[in-house]
């Protein structure tokens, strides 16, 4: 499903566009650590810190998810559409999956809640195929 929350007349400081682009040309989500380090290797000096509040604000704006990993790790990506995964406790691989089961309840909380949806992710936790050759 694709999502467009952006209102050209919100404003955006340098360092949320900076970041916001650097997402949009990703192919997978990054955690901020990886943000700050690619920013810099970029010549675009922004401190840990500004990076963890531009996220805050993207994420509020409805632009930008985040996903928590098992290990309580976030992964920040452009809201371009829904995600899902089957994640590994164990190695903690993470695989995407292409179905959506939630649409429909998505579209229905939305009405009945009078909610602003931005995005919902879905992700079942277990033992991948190696892992569980590995216990036996």
């Amino acid at each position: 499903m694709q999502r467009s929350n952006w209102d050209s007349s919100m404003k955006r400081t340098r360092s949320q566009d900076r970041i916001l682009n650097l997402l949009k040309s990703g192919k997978q989500a990054i955690s901020a650590q990886d943000i700050y380090v690619e920013l810099r290797h970029r010549n675009q000096a922004v401190g840990l810190a500004t990076v963890y509040r531009a996220l805050d604000a993207l994420k509020l704006e409805g632009v930008v998810q985040v996903r928590t990993l098992a290990n309580g790790e976030s992964l920040y990506s452009s809201i371009q559409e829904d995600r899902h995964h089957l994640t590994c406790l164990q190695c903690g691989r993470s695989i995407p999956i292409d179905e959506c089961p939630v649409h429909e309840l998505e579209e229905q909380l939305q009405t009945t809640h009078q909610f602003k949806v931005f995005y919902h992710t879905l992700e079942f936790f277990g033992l991948c195929d190696r892992c569980q050759l590995a216990q036996q």
